[in-house]
């Protein structure tokens, strides 16, 4: 049990008292004192705390022994939700203004970053995915040509973005984006047609949509709005040619999945149970790529 500081003894009379030194500079002379450990510490060394001041030393061990704050899925609590959503936000419509002016559909960049599975002969100018541009798989979820495409995807990660990563925490939320855009993106490979060339992060969006579904559903909030959106979505989706609905239903099926993951997986494991999810998923999407890329080129 430790005593408090005690204030520095009166000097008697007539004696001559030598003031203290910071216990960080020497050199300085300070009657000031740290609330916590008592050590004599200077101005640019007062931190101020909820009565009086401490030292530096004594609030960096006062931070690590309190617990950071928890998100819902066990993420570190961000300070500024939708940070990650704004930069991915960003990124897109960067890539955006970049094609439009490097050609749009003629763009180079356009041309090697859409998801397209080939194969393609030696001089055919184009490397799809099964001749090896494997990069395609994710760069895809980046790249947009129609202004009303990336309006509608910008605008649902806007609204949807800063509520996952609220329950989740950035480094969840942005894995779940990325795993998401590759399973829309495997699902594409298997399912379209080896010369169909896909665009958008709409996988990804609807990865989100899946996983909020769930997470609110097991928080016990209303989804009535959110259900009535994704069911829109998944009409315009079949209705509306062009689309990719294996894109859109890969993104989904795997963002229900880590809903369930992050919303179900018990408090004691759950770091585990989520990180090994994420391993086993894209273990799976690897050697479903690989598989697809063995069947293409047989």
């Amino acid at each position: 049990m430790t005593e408090p500081p005690r204030p520095p003894a009166e000097p008697e009379p007539g004696s001559e008292v030598s003031a203290p030194h910071c216990y960080r500079h020497a050199d300085r002379e300070t009657w000031i004192s740290c609330q916590r450990c008592g050590r004599p510490i200077c101005p640019d060394c007062m931190r101020q705390a909820s009565v009086g001041f401490q030292c530096p030393d004594c609030v960096a061990a006062g931070a690590r022994s309190v617990r950071p704050a928890r998100t819902y899925a066990g993420g570190l609590l961000p300070e500024r939700p939708g940070l990650v959503s704004m930069a991915l936000i960003a990124i897109n419509v960067a890539m955006f203004v970049l094609v439009l002016a490097t050609g749009g559909a003629a763009s180079t960049i356009y041309l090697d970053s859409g998801l397209i599975a080939g194969p393609f002969p030696p001089r055919a100018g184009i490397e799809g995915v099964a001749d090896g541009a494997y990069w395609r798989l994710l760069t895809v979820a980046f790249l947009h040509l129609q202004f009303f495409h990336i309006l509608f995807n910008m605008y649902a990660l806007a609204i949807f973005g800063p509520v996952l990563e609220q329950l989740l925490g950035r480094l969840r939320f942005l894995a779940l984006y990325l795993v998401g855009a590759l399973a829309s993106s495997v699902a594409v490979y298997w399912l379209a047609g080896p010369r169909t060339f896909t665009v958008g992060a709409s996988g990804a969006i609807f990865a989100l949509f899946g996983a909020a579904i769930v997470l609110l559903l097991r928080r016990g909030q209303d989804i009535t709005n959110l259900l009535l959106l994704l069911g829109l979505n998944l009409v315009i989706t079949f209705a509306v040619p062009g689309i990719s609905w294996q894109g859109h239903l890969g993104g989904l099926a795997c963002g229900l999945l880590f809903g369930v993951v992050f919303g179900y997986a018990p408090r004691r494991s759950r770091d585990v149970i989520q990180a090994g999810a994420f391993a086993v998923v894209l273990v799976g999407l690897v050697i479903a790529t690989l598989a697809r890329t063995a069947a293409l080129t047989s």
